[in-house]
């Protein structure tokens, strides 16, 4: 059952930050610092911190700190969380730093709406969006959208979990909405998806998160071993990406390659290697029907073509066809050899 924890930061910080906050030393532009909760990722029209007006070129550098409120008029922005989380706020929001903790991490929402991604939660995290005073714990990874004007919450994919006055959490789980104005006695409900994600918030979170893995394929093949997940300044498109271990889908279906940009391709059926080695050699990979990189062509039975010279990280070891969550596949990761089925 979740739980709210309130961990001492320190000694856990240092054992953290090293693997979570790696940072482009060599191509970061000056701004950007090394990101923490609260770093500024995207600044569009009016945006505030304490009601100090943002620019673009804050963007990296900004830091929303405890006590302070990340404000829009007419305008959207972008606050980083922890690792592969992203805190979205709508025209006409407010929300304000509780605890930018690493292991403690909690805002709140004072007034409009705002969309949170979650794409990589770790153990020792424990993040919290409060409203109407009521803490909601971010349980799993997925999309989360808060509105403080109707003092609900909704579960786009997810969960998540209200505390109740009597100490005890409500779930709530992907498609249901919480009343959580009245918390005491509301249960989740189902709400109409289709019509949310045509929303103005839902549609631009979505194109952020699209730009995003499109930094993150840029970035991917510059890291491989010596390197940890964490955030990651892409200084052509000006803002941090997520590397993570493993490849995965956000929540709105976009693609995000691993360190070393290898190791995962043809998700969601068909064939696909996809695969980039650490010398930046990219294959080809189908996502939910969008093509993102390669240097072959794609056939109409939608395979994926995809080895430039068989580079793949160590420079000479060649990944064969498969896919995680489709059909049978030639061989694995490393090698080669055998036949092998996605899962």
């Amino acid at each position: 059952m979740p739980r709210l924890r309130a961990i001492g930061i320190a000694a856990l910080a240092a054992l953290l930050t090293p693997a979570l906050f790696a940072l482009d030393t060599q191509n970061a532009e000056p701004e950007a610092n090394a990101a923490v909760p609260g770093t500024m990722n995207y600044v569009e029209g009016a945006v505030t911190i304490n009601g100090q007006f943002l620019n673009q070129q804050a963007v990296g550098s900004a830091v929303v700190e405890p006590g302070q409120v990340l404000a829009t008029t007419n305008g959207r922005a972008e606050m980083l969380l922890t690792p592969g989380v992203y805190l979205r706020l709508g025209h006409d929001s407010a929300v304000r730093m509780q605890s930018p903790d690493l292991t403690n991490t909690v805002v709140d929402m004072e007034h409009g709406h705002a969309d949170v991604e979650v794409d990589q939660l770790y153990q020792q995290n424990d993040i919290h969006v409060l409203e109407d005073n009521v803490p909601v714990q971010l349980v799993k990874t997925g999309l989360y959208e808060f509105n403080a004007n109707r003092g609900t919450m909704m579960v786009f994919d997810g969960e998540a979990a209200a505390l109740k006055p009597d100490e005890k959490f409500v779930t709530v789980k992907k498609g249901h909405e919480l009343n959580v104005a009245d918390v005491a006695t509301s249960k989740p409900a189902k709400f109409d998806e289709a019509s949310l994600e045509q929303t103005g918030l839902y549609r631009w979170s979505s194109l952020r998160s699209d730009y995003l893995a499109e930094a993150n394929q840029q970035m991917a093949g510059y890291y491989g071993y010596g390197y940890g997940p964490g955030w990651y300044w892409d200084p052509w498109m000006f803002d941090y990406t997520f590397l993570g271990p493993y490849g995965f889908y956000s929540p709105f279906g976009w693609g995000f390659y691993p360190m070393g940009g290898w190791g995962w391709g043809g998700f969601y059926g068909g064939y696909g290697p996809g695969f980039y080695g650490h010398n930046g050699h990219l294959g080809k990979s189908i996502l939910r029907g969008r093509q993102m990189m390669g240097d072959r062509g794609v056939d109409n039975a939608g395979h994926a073509d995809g080895f430039r010279g068989g580079a793949f990280r160590s420079g000479g070891e060649m990944g064969g066809f498969g896919g995680f969550h489709g059909g049978g596949g030639f061989g694995g990761f490393h090698g080669g050899g055998g036949f092998g089925h996605g899962r």
